[in-house]
């Protein structure tokens, strides 16, 4: 088990690593570097390094605020069963 968890946080860091140095190099060096560089091919139009992590944070919240949501009617539910049985 304890391996297993290893392997899945360094991949997890690896991967982390390699999207911030993909967005840093998009964000900050493309900017400076000359319209015809191959460098440019290799990334998206530079709307998307704004629209891109908007659109992942909004899922992001999205999927907690439904998260803490369902959690919350789940709680309710429970606790309107806990008064019934008590008031029967």
């Amino acid at each position: 088990m304890a391996v297993t968890d290893k392997v899945v946080g360094g991949l997890m860091l690896v991967t982390a690593v390699v999207v911030f140095s993909y967005y840093t190099i998009w964000t900050l060096f493309t900017p400076f570097l000359p319209p015809s560089s191959p460098l440019h091919d290799l990334f998206p139009a530079r709307e998307w390094a704004v629209r891109l992590p908007a659109l992942l944070m909004l899922a992001g919240l999205t999927a907690i605020g439904s998260f803490v949501g369902l959690v919350m009617i789940k709680s309710a539910r429970k606790k309107s069963a806990k008064s019934k049985v008590k008031a029967a």
